[in-house]
């Protein structure tokens, strides 16, 4: 059971949560559907990873199947820099902080099963908290920021918000009043209350194996839980503020991937300058470029 951690004034953990594991969209490619490019030598997954560093995580938590997260590592990496960090002198040296980036791979008895982008998140949030816990107490992330490869939006507005981010309250983006509640792929905080609250929606509207007569229902509605939209699964969760985003594309089908190719804003996309694979070095060895 996820708990809060245990805040202090320079000690807010807010861990970000990037859903990979979900039925497949209609892209119909022959590698994984967040890794569709959204601009030359720039992939989707790595956009919702650079959206996580914007909005202030500390660490980030990808949730993939284990067969999809090797060339996903390959492309990006152990640890990304902080933008916020970039070009920031502290006590006139230098200050590039790095966040650890970790790969979650969806648990055997979810696969196929209750494995939707919501469960994703879940799943995700719920392993940070024990992996965290297990090390320390201190660890514990107070909140949670989930980022979707296949939502597009100004990460503009993501940096200029993140200490409402790292707050004790929950925010989430909208645009033209739409939102997670929506079932939109727009960013969202949530905490261990919210968490609670949406696992029980699974649990609850999840089609259970038998019937109220006891017969097992057709096999293809036993886990009707892989198919929840992210408006069923947070439902529940409470948002105590919106912020709204200027512009906004849903690239999670072929149409929107074309819509937002052809769009203005395509032309804005490009890939940060300090993004490229990186891995902890091992102890004892100096790093090399």
């Amino acid at each position: 059971m996820i708990e809060s951690g245990l805040q202090d004034i320079n000690s807010f953990h807010l861990a970000g949560i990037i859903p990979v594991a979900g039925p497949p969209l209609d892209f119909n490619m022959p590698w994984h559907d967040c890794l569709m490019p959204l601009a030359k030598n720039y992939l989707a997954i790595e956009h919702a990873v650079q959206e996580c560093a914007t909005a202030g995580c500390e660490t980030i938590w990808i949730v993939c199947h284990k067969d999809t997260q090797p060339l996903i590592r390959e492309r990006v990496g152990e640890w990304v820099f902080d933008p916020a960090s970039l070009h920031k002198p502290i006590s006139g040296l230098l200050y590039e902080k790095r966040i650890a980036i970790y790969y979650v791979p969806i648990h055997p008895k979810d696969k196929y099963k209750r494995d939707c982008l919501g469960w994703s998140v879940l799943y995700g949030a719920l392993t940070a908290y024990h992996v965290s816990n297990r090390i320390s107490k201190w660890l514990v992330p107070d909140k949670y920021y989930a980022a979707f490869p296949y939502g597009l939006y100004p990460l503009d507005i993501v940096r200029a918000n993140r200490d409402k981010f790292s707050s004790q309250k929950t925010y989430c983006l909208t645009h033209n009043g739409q939102s997670i509640k929506n079932n939109n792929y727009l960013g969202f905080t949530f905490d261990a209350e919210d968490f609670k609250a949406c696992r029980r929606t699974i649990r609850k509207e999840g089609t259970h194996m038998h019937t109220s007569g006891g017969e097992k229902l057709p096999l293809h509605e036993r886990y009707s839980a892989r198919h929840f939209s992210l408006d069923t699964v947070f439902k529940s969760a409470i948002m105590d503020g919106e912020i709204e985003v200027n512009w906004y594309h849903d690239v999670g089908s072929w149409q929107g991937y074309k819509s937002f190719l052809s769009s203005p804003e395509s032309e804005l996309f490009v890939r940060p300058e300090k993004m490229k694979y990186k891995e902890w070095n091992p102890i004892g060895y100096d790093e090399v470029e």
